[in-house]
């Protein structure tokens, strides 16, 4: 059974940070795009980070391009999204998703049950 267990939500202030984690078991994590998807109140949910298998590609979202990086611990099995600067926009649901193949253009095979990242103004 495939599962992914996000970690680190919580309420700041703008200008602080935040780090998220994710644990993923029941797959072979290495092989697997990962990623971070966020969805604000009554707005799609979108990816905002991305990245590969090996972890030599990432991805950004144009808004957290700067602020925000992703990592993997493929030893772990753990991703990572590391939230600098943040902004009262980057309050959302942050789910954590794994794709076997594209993850950006194309719907994620398996999602966290997501955790709420708040910023106050």
């Amino acid at each position: 059974q495939v599962q992914l267990v996000e970690s680190g939500g919580g309420l700041v202030q703008a200008g602080n940070s935040l780090r998220l984690s994710c644990t993923v078991s029941g797959l072979t994590f290495s092989t697997y795009t990962m990623g971070w998807f966020r969805q604000a109140p009554g707005k799609d949910r979108y990816v905002v980070a991305a990245i590969t298998g090996t972890g030599g590609s990432a991805y950004y979202y144009d808004s957290v391009k700067g602020r925000f990086t992703i990592s993997r611990d493929n030893a772990k099995n753990m991703v990572y999204l590391q939230m600098n600067s943040l902004k009262p926009e980057d309050t959302g649901v942050y789910y954590c998703a794994a794709a076997a193949g594209e993850l950006v253009r194309a719907p994620p095979d398996y999602w966290g049950r997501g955790t709420q990242v708040t910023v106050s103004s």
